[in-house]
């Protein structure tokens, strides 16, 4: 007997069929006598167009009144979870981010969980109920409803799950895992058994699209056993935990490939080599809340220098805009941007004890004359900026260099 809490997307819980299979999912688990929190998205495509009401009646939408409209999505999705529950047997009961007093900080659109009250939650799983929460919301000290952001109901899973010391937060979505790349790409891409946290995040933060970032933080803040299960195939899915060590084996340098075809490049050419430029340069990008990403900056002969940076690539019109407003400010002689660019990376925390990592990168890809442009490096990623037109072929030819394939299924 274990206490699981179960993630389900949109896609999940797409339709009516779909909402009855996952209660399927709950009464196999509740039969065999394990606890289950059951936490929900709202139906799939129901978000868009609820965004889509809002805009018909305000071009910028309130953001109070938007996270109430939003929320009412979770709110449907539990009550009908709730009652596909009940008419198989099982006593359930829905909870709203609201009413389980999933309390965050008052910033709509984005609010971070602080507190969550779980006595009404304990109370209903010591009386063998299956509680079924909204996710994606919760409530502020004020009483105002908040919601977290795109892909927040992964993150409200992982703070239950932590919140009531649950034994494992299951996530359940379209993909039966995490695998060493996207298949879409790389036929022979294997699905991987476990997988650390910290692998996680990087390959979260670096494109991979099977977990939201804020997720994978908390639970590795917390120490929250977290799988990756498909709502569609039976199966073990992916384990991410704090170890992935493999009996008898040496841990593997690289342990997936991640890409973003989200990038954006620009350069700001020939300003002056003198300390401050940098700041000058990125303070106002940070003002206009734009993030950065990779940052290069070369010395030149003449006392001046080319500053390159990355951006995500909705966000490249804005920040050249910018950037050719201050460049007489900053005396650059030219402003230049690319959009036409993907990040690629490897990522494994077996680089720690492996030499010679960033080499077989660097020559797997010379190999089939692929242009480096930026580079970027930590303890357990090596990221490289090309042309997007490489992309699939650079992911394919890594996957093949460090051997991460599936044997039986041939590139």
């Amino acid at each position: 007997m274990a206490l699981l809490v179960q993630k389900y997307g949109g896609t999940s819980v797409g339709s009516v069929e779909r909402i009855k299979a996952v209660a399927d999912r709950v009464y196999k688990h509740h039969k065999q006598g394990d606890k289950i929190v059951v936490v929900v998205s709202a139906m799939s495509g129901e978000t868009n167009r609820l965004i889509e009401l809002a805009k018909s009646m305000q071009e910028d939408p309130d953001k109070r009144e938007m996270d109430v409209l939003l929320s009412t999505g979770e709110q449907v999705t539990i009550a009908v979870l709730s009652m596909a529950l009940k008419s198989l047997g099982i006593d359930a009961r829905s909870y709203t981010g609201k009413q389980v007093r999933i309390v965050t900080d008052s910033a709509h659109g984005k609010a971070r969980i602080q507190h969550i009250d779980t006595e009404s939650m304990k109370a209903d799983l010591d009386s063998d109920r299956v509680v079924v929460v909204a996710g994606f919301q919760g409530v502020d000290v004020q009483g105002n409803i908040t919601t977290l952001g795109r892909g927040g109901s992964d993150t409200t899973g992982v703070a239950l799950a932590a919140a009531l010391k649950a034994d494992e937060c299951q996530i359940y979505t379209d993909v039966d895992g995490v695998y060493t790349t996207d298949p879409r790409v790389v036929d022979s891409a294997r699905r991987l058994d476990k997988i650390t946290f910290e692998e996680m995040l990087e390959m979260a933060s670096l494109g991979s699209k099977v977990l939201q970032i804020r997720s994978v933080e908390f639970a590795g803040k917390y120490q929250v056993p977290l799988r990756v299960l498909s709502s569609f195939t039976d199966g073990e899915g992916t384990l991410i935990t704090t170890e992935k060590r493999e009996s008898g084996m040496e841990q593997p340098a690289v342990s997936g490939i991640a890409f973003s075809r989200d990038e954006a490049k620009l350069t700001v050419k020939g300003v002056p080599d003198t300390p401050g430029i940098a700041s000058k340069i990125l303070v106002p990008i940070s003002d206009a809340n734009i993030e950065v990403d990779m940052i290069v900056q070369n010395i030149s002969a003449d006392g001046t220098t080319d500053f390159t940076f990355t951006v995500h690539r909705n966000e490249f019109d804005r920040a050249l805009a910018i950037l050719k407003d201050i460049q007489l400010e900053l005396g650059a002689k030219d402003v230049i941007g690319d959009a036409k660019i993907v990040k690629v990376s490897i990522v494994g925390v077996g680089m720690r004890s492996h030499a010679g990592v960033a080499s077989t990168m660097f020559k797997a890809l010379a190999l089939e004359s692929i242009n480096i442009q930026l580079i970027s490096t930590s303890e357990i990623k090596v990221s490289v900026i090309i042309d997007e037109k490489y992309m699939e072929l650079a992911v394919r030819s890594l996957h093949s260099a460090f051997e991460l394939g599936d044997s039986s299924t041939s590139n």
